[in-house]
């Protein structure tokens, strides 16, 4: 049983979700899975926009023969190389041998190194407002490199006014039978599922994300179709002020979160003291996360979202604590900025990892440290407790000043 959905005019949905998958990419949770998302467009000529995964081979083939119900398939348009997305291209080019693979010229370079030139398919290579004529549909291109890989372009159908926009605007989580955005409830999890894609996915890639932003300002867009989770054709503008402005890294709140490590609870019952201590001050939704407990794609999530993080380790064989150094790294790796950082360190006996978080997120832009950091030996004390004050007179100041 097939399952496509009519989109619009003559574009179908013919893409499919994995529900079993528990780790995309092999780094980030799913619990919800993830939808590999394809389509196809009949008019004069036909065209099938990306593949997908190889664990949807079945549903996918019997999708996209379904749909051209024995016409032959025209045009393959190949905006993204990854695997997740390109993986069923050979299959595509057996079953429709005389397919054209549209592609651009980056992308025509990194095709054999996936297919160890076994494609024999015909090629037209692509560039940045060439036109392809469907009859009816129209597709222009737009390129759009490191968002997220060097290949990445987009297709524009001037007809429909359709955006398909590979994995920008995609989400985390399967299409459980609902395909576009108005048959979601867009609550804070909702939203958060598609931080976490982002900021884990393309989070690194801002100044790249904002250049197709603003290419795409150009366009007149009534829907966008992404590789991954529900169209969007309602709350478009939403998405796209999202994605302003986790492309310029400026927080969506002012809230406060609290990263620790802690071995034996002793580092852990300090960031208590220190949030009951903002509790009082009148901070509200203040939430702590245990970097041994959440996976670091949600703590990067929060990060982005945020404006003030406090981060606190123990010494651990005389440097940070490694679930913290994981996140550390992380949070270089995705370019992290614009954020208040405050430390919190216990050291039993060498205090030094106020030093070295500092290092690590040295070259990251428009870091503000907030301080002085609370150095603790090994439990909080009575004369720790003036500093401990301070630290979140200061954190609090900052809280109310946006």
């Amino acid at each position: 049983m097939n399952t496509v959905r009519r989109i619009k005019d003559n574009i179908y949905y013919v893409g499919a979700s994995d529900n079993r998958l528990e780790l995309f990419e092999n780094l980030f949770p799913i619990k919800d899975g993830v939808s590999y998302n394809s389509y196809v467009i009949l008019d004069e000529k036909t065209a099938l926009i990306d593949t997908a995964d190889h664990s949807v081979f079945d549903t996918f083939i019997e999708n996209v023969d379904h749909v051209l119900n024995d016409r032959k398939l025209d045009y393959l348009v190949i905006n993204h190389l990854e695997p997740d997305h390109s993986a069923l291209i050979k299959e595509i080019a057996i079953l429709y041998p005389n397919v054209t693979l549209v592609l651009n010229e980056r992308s025509k370079k990194m095709l054999d190194g996936f297919f160890n030139k076994q494609l024999n398919a015909k090629t037209l290579i692509v560039k940045e407002g060439d036109i392809l004529d469907l009859g009816c549909h129209k597709l222009t291109f737009v390129m759009a490199p490191m968002v997220h890989w060097p290949e990445v372009m987009v297709s524009y159908d001037i007809t429909s006014k359709i955006l398909f926009s590979a994995d920008a605007f995609g989400t985390f989580g399967a299409l459980n039978g609902n395909l576009f955005d108005d048959e979601f409830e867009k609550d804070s999890y909702f939203y958060s599922e598609a931080r976490r894609y982002y900021t884990n996915i393309v989070g690194k890639f801002g100044k790249q994300v904002e250049s197709l932003l603003n290419k795409a300002k150009e366009l007149d867009i009534k829907m966008i179709l992404p590789l991954h989770g529900p169209i969007w054709r309602t709350d478009i503008s939403k998405m796209v002020e999202l994605y302003s402005k986790w492309a310029l890294y400026e927080a969506e709140s002012n809230d406060v979160i609290i990263i620790y490590g802690s071995m034996y609870g002793n580092t852990m019952n300090a960031c208590y003291a220190l949030a009951n201590q903002l509790g009082m001050s009148g901070v509200k939704n203040i939430k702590m996360y245990d970097v041994s407990k959440t996976d670091v794609s949600f703590l990067i999530s929060e990060i982005f979202r945020v404006k003030n993080i406090i981060l606190a380790s123990p010494n651990y064989n005389g440097g940070i604590y490694p679930k913290m150094v994981n996140l550390l790294h992380d949070m270089k790796a995705l370019n992290v900025q614009n954020k208040n950082i405050s430390i919190i360190e216990n050291g039993t006996w060498a205090l030094v990892i106020t030093k070295q978080i500092k290092e690590i997120l040295d070259n990251l832009k428009n870091i503000r440290y907030v301080g002085p950091e609370l150095k603790i030996t090994t439990t909080l004390k009575d004369s720790d407790n003036l500093h401990l004050k301070e630290l979140a007179k200061l954190i609090a100041d900052n809280y109310f000043a946006a």
